[in-house]
């Protein structure tokens, strides 16, 4: 077990602790209160088990076939044939930290006590994870309705022994894992199959990453957006706070607070703010659409706070009145839409991000040397990393197409309208994936420019502790360098946060 452990009761999770054991390597344990709600919502199951009362995924088969009354005896064993033969997805597998948050909102979602799986069973997926056995769900097979049952079956075979993990940086198979780590696999009895792979776990994690990395991003947009408007000698007026009072979107405020804070003190802006009065929408417009993108990503937090705390599976156990109901919480639209909000927001942010680019290589827009190069000419200077900018928006524009737009019918036109929830989560991550590369491109190209004014004036307190920030990365550039590493660094650099954690030292926490 982990010495560092967050403690479950399917009620009080936060993103903040999904991140601590996706990505930091807590461990897991349930707390005293779902122990007891695990357990009396399984004695019921085992109680229906034990009857022919016909109870759908109990006592009878899934989906469409669930007029199919199954006997007492072969009620393990379709819990079984359920996780196996669901168990067919194809593509690349997860990431490691993906794994860990499917795993640990499975594990919370369980542990509310209206599932019906055995404590018992429920432990084996507790161990897997406090074990760092990390099994290898394909990322591609769920319609997201009922819920991820393709790639949480993959997750599930794991505690059967099946399929292949990672475990000590190692592919092997899972039975071999659960051999090295002091483990056995498990024997199913009634419900569990259906208890854990039923629900909307995987696009849940999928997203619940991508937003804390949005939060993460959002701020760095407004600071590399600060280091370009100083770069080309940008005025302040946009951004006064009378104008945003007048618009009362808390993004936009938020956006046009930071753009003041990182710039205050600028002799840079000071010195030509009386050349015009208004810039190009990129730079004068940014509280306003990198507002709405933060704003829509604050709808999607909420949905998916909602979500990693909420019970997805079916049929759902309610022990005080000893009933079972079926129902579609599984199903994924809720997420489906928010994950496509979030997509377009992302794409939204590089997009804005690309134009700035566009107007920093531009000698005739920015007043820099042209390329943002010295002597050009003989030099391309920075002509090419705004191509790739451009290459990245444009792969954005056909990924925002949302996709809980389309539906297509499954199980025999039982499961007729499905979300597409988790590739909408999927593609959300890959745009969000995409904006850190566009705003990493435009953070070598904002301080390249920012170089050239830095000799006779002073920037902004927050600019100049973003601009050292950079510069403890990559260099400027005199003349025509291999580029890719230099882009590479700083795309590690923005996924880590290094550059709002070096500008809110200085200046203290941004909004």
């Amino acid at each position: 077990m982990s010495k560092k452990e967050i403690v479950l009761d399917g009620l009080s999770l936060t993103l903040e602790d999904v991140v601590k054991v996706a990505r930091e390597g807590y461990g897991v344990r349930l707390a005293e209160n779902a122990v007891a709600a695990v357990k009396r919502a399984n004695a019921l199951v085992e109680k229906w088990a034990a009857s022919d009362s016909v109870v759908y995924g109990i006592t009878t088969g899934f989906g469409d076939l669930a007029s199919v009354k199954i006997s007492q005896k072969d009620r393990g064993t379709l819990q079984e044939n359920l996780l196996r033969s669901h168990a067919c997805g194809v593509g690349n597998p997860y990431s490691i930290d993906v794994t860990r948050a499917i795993m640990l909102l499975r594990i919370n979602t369980l542990s509310r006590g209206h599932s019906g799986i055995s404590f018992e069973t429920l432990s084996a997926l507790i161990n897997l994870l406090n074990a760092n056995i990390h099994p290898l769900i394909p990322t591609q097979g769920s319609v997201g309705a009922s819920g991820d049952l393709c790639p949480l079956s993959h997750l599930a075979i794991a505690i059967l022994g099946d399929g292949e993990a990672e475990y000590n940086g190692q592919i092997i198979p899972v039975k071999d894992a659960l051999s090295k780590a002091g483990l056995k696999p498990v024997t199913l009895g009634a419900k569990e199959g259906l208890a854990l792979n039923n629900g909307t776990t995987v696009m849940n994690a999928v997203g619940a990453l991508a937003i804390v990395d949005a939060l993460s991003l959002a701020k760095t947009a407004d600071i590399v957006m600060s280091i370009s408007l100083e770069a080309m000698h940008g005025v302040p007026y946009a951004f006064d706070a009378r104008t945003h009072a007048l618009r009362a979107y808390k993004g936009q405020g938020n956006v046009a607070s930071n753009i003041r804070r990182i710039t205050e003190g600028s002799e840079i802006i000071e010195r030509y703010k009386k050349d015009r009065v208004q810039d190009a929408y990129s730079l004068r417009c940014a509280p306003q659409v990198h507002g709405a993108s933060r704003d829509a990503f604050a709808y999607v937090r909420g949905v998916l706070e909602t979500e990693i705390n909420s019970v997805t599976d079916n049929p759902l156990i309610f022990p005080d009145a000893e009933d079972v109901l079926s129902g579609g919480n599984f199903h994924g639209q809720p997420l489906a839409l928010a994950m496509d909000f979030f997509g377009i927001a992302a794409a939204e942010i590089a997009s804005i991000s690309e134009r700035r680019q566009a107007r920093l290589v531009d000698s005739s827009l920015s007043g820099l040397p042209p390329f943002l190069i010295e002597d050009s000419g003989l030099n391309s200077g920075f002509m090419i990393p705004q191509y790739t900018s451009a290459a990245l928006v444009s792969e954005n524009k056909v990924l925002a197409h949302p996709s809980s737009v389309d539906s297509i019918p499954t199980s025999a036109n039982q499961e007729d309208h499905v979300s597409m929830g988790g590739y909408s989560a999927r593609k959300a991550a890959n745009i969000l994936n995409n904006a850190q590369k566009v705003l990493s491109i435009e953070m070598l190209l904002a301080a390249q420019g920012l170089d050239f004014s830095l000799s006779s004036s002073k920037a902004g307190r927050g600019t100049i502790a973003a601009h050292k920030c950079i510069r403890t990365v990559v260099p400027y550039l005199k003349k025509d360098e291999y580029l890719h590493p230099l882009i590479a660094k700083l795309l590690t650099f923005t996924e880590s946060g290094a550059i709002v954690k070096a500008v809110e030292a200085e200046i203290g926490a941004l909004d």
